[in-house]
């Protein structure tokens, strides 16, 4: 009987709880409806995003805002185009002989006319004032004594011409366009000095010719100091020419660098039978200079705003400003977006070409899991091989130089000096494929990817590269930087779909290195390309646009360095910063 009672009362204690519960969670409920609907919804400014993950091979990062997902594919798809190598590159061909009104060296060369250069920054920008120096000694009918590089740059390396170049082949290729001594000769047991003067840049043969000749004349040796960009852009055949004859053929690195070079090669071909070369060129110095943004926040703007500080001259930026007109280097993880985009898929392996990297590993992580085969001339080699080279820039430059030109694709993140000669060089041997990214088009593009799907991303990505793919005929003739598009010394060779089709081929490069100067040169041929296809080069030609600056400067002491970016009391603001 208490039994019955006991199970009675507990019954009537589930009657009244059950309900008391009901309405707690019934409130609770409208408390969380209440509150989700009163929250503000995220905004663009926040724009919220999840970490990059792998999921059943695809890389996801979803969209807070529209909850769209952002899917960035394993593989590179088909970009409707042979990625690898140009289809119309077998119709053109490097042509630099001389024609036949260039007159042997032993015939115009004079007596008691000795030129001497000093070049400044890195390597590449070497590179460009002993290319110019022949032929500034071919104008003046002089004789060009080898040229000292530049030691106490921002870039601190002491190797002298012989120990990056092999210096006798420079002399002995180039002895019949000008007469090239290692040392000024004695007078009277002892040796000349040289009278130092400095031309503007952009200086034209005539330039050279009123101003440098009769000094030249007067004193018998005179040496050019700051030699870089010194001579015009534009100048007759024969020494645009003579311009590539050095440059392409007579300036070959020296037998150590070439071999160490070469093993680099290799060992990316062991890995794959294609690779990529990026110069990735984000390091610190560049991001401060260029005054661009990566929103790093208050440390990013306190740590670059400190390297800035070193440069009294340079101007204020406005980094969005920068940004939007395509003066920024694309972050690591954009370069990995904008290569997949284009169709190379995670299995590509690439070589990186790059200093030190802003923001260290946590920066490449983006593309190396975009691109896990990811090597640097460092994980390739040991220190032992390195040795050698290590403690100078200058033949660390050589071997990154090396690979990035023997590569399948060249991909420059910037347009300083050895993107140009990378770019000039890869076109007059085949226009193997050279990518440079539209940044102006894509800055755009990656600031509103979330708000797309992968494939319109793409999709546009392509739209945006055409023309910046190293096609031929890309830039007009005679339009940017010489040595980055070295048109006069580019011809074409309409018979070469006919040889190919009958299987023949016609070899276009003797043993020696010089070229069979045949065919029809694209410099004269009509150009069929929109502008809006073009490439923007104005900012490479900043020194021919100073009204004529380059025809106005002084020399011994009170000659004026014509750029827009650097002082005289400044001379390391532009070496450090363009190689």
């Amino acid at each position: 009987m208490a039994f019955q009672r006991r199970r009675q009362n507990q019954h009537y204690q589930l009657r009244i709880l059950i309900p008391v519960l009901s309405t707690i969670f019934a409130a609770l409920l409208l408390l969380i409806t209440l509150l989700s609907f009163l929250a503000p919804p995220p905004t663009d400014h926040n724009r919220l995003r999840h970490s990059t993950s792998f999921n059943n091979g695809i890389e996801i990062q979803r969209n807070v805002i529209r909850n769209q997902v952002f899917r960035v594919p394993i593989g590179g798809g088909s970009a409707g185009h042979d990625l690898w190598v140009s289809k119309l590159s077998k119709f053109y061909y490097g042509c630099s002989n001389a024609s036949n009104k260039f007159a042997p060296a032993e015939v115009v060369t004079q007596p008691n006319r000795y030129l001497m250069i000093a070049t400044s920054g890195g390597l590449n920008q070497q590179r460009t004032g002993i290319t110019d120096a022949v032929v500034a000694a071919r104008i003046l009918n002089a004789t060009l004594v080898v040229p000292k590089l530049d030691s106490k740059s921002f870039w601190k390396d002491a190797s002298n011409f012989s120990e990056i170049f092999d210096v006798d082949w420079f002399i002995s290729f180039l002895s019949k366009d000008v007469k090239i001594i290692k040392q000024l000769p004695k007078k009277g047991g002892k040796v000349v000095t040289p009278y130092t003067m400095r031309v503007p840049r952009k200086c034209t043969a005539r330039c050279y010719q009123t101003r440098v000749l009769p000094v030249l004349m007067k004193k018998h040796a005179v040496q050019l100091t700051k030699f870089d960009y010194r001579l015009a852009n534009k100048l007759e055949t024969d020494f645009q020419k003579l311009r590539c004859r050095v440059n392409y053929h007579a300036l070959k690195f020296t037998d150590p660098i070439l071999k160490m070079g070469k093993k680099l090669v290799q060992r990316m071909r062991m890995r794959s039978r294609h690779f990529i070369a990026l110069h990735l060129r984000f390091e610190p110095d560049m991001l401060a200079f260029s005054g661009c943004y990566y929103g790093g926040g208050e440390k990013e703007r306190r740590e670059l705003g400190a390297i800035r500080k070193r440069w009294k001259t340079l101007h204020r930026s406005n980094p969005d400003k920068e940004r939007r007109h395509g003066k920024c280097p694309l972050t690591p993880e954009e370069v990995g977006l904008m290569l997949r985009a284009l169709g190379f898929g995670s299995d590509i392996h690439i070589y990186v070409a790059s200093g030190e990297v802003y923001g260290g590993e946590e920066t490449l992580a983006p593309l190396k899991a975009l691109f896990p085969n990811f090597y640097t001339k460092e994980t390739i080699s040991s220190k032992e091989e390195l040795a050698p080279f290590s403690s100078f820039s200058s033949r660390m430059a050589a071997l990154d130089f090396i690979v990035c030109d023997e590569s399948d694709v060249f991909v420059t993140n910037n347009n300083g000096n050895m993107a140009r000669m990378l770019a000039g060089r890869r076109r007059y041997f085949g226009h193997k494929r050279t990518i440079r990214p539209n940044a102006k088009k894509l800055y755009s593009l990656f600031l509103s990817r979330d708000n797309m799907t992968w494939e319109a991303f793409a999709s546009r990505v392509r739209t945006h590269q055409r023309g910046f793919m190293g096609e031929p005929k890309e830039v007009r003739p005679g339009r940017g930087e010489f040595h980055e598009n070295p048109s006069t010394c580019i011809c074409e060779d309409p018979e070469a779909k006919v040889k190919l089709d009958s299987g023949s081929q016609r070899t276009k490069v003797h043993e020696n290195g010089r070229v069979n100067n045949t065919g029809k040169e694209t410099g004269e041929s009509a150009d069929d390309h929109s502008p809006d296809d073009e490439p923007d080069w104005s900012d490479l030609d900043y020194m021919e646009n100073q009204n004529g600056l380059g025809e106005k400067g002084l020399t011994n002491g009170n000659d004026m360095d014509y750029s827009l970016l650097l002082k005289s009391e400044e001379p390391e603001l532009e070496e450090m910063l363009s190689d």
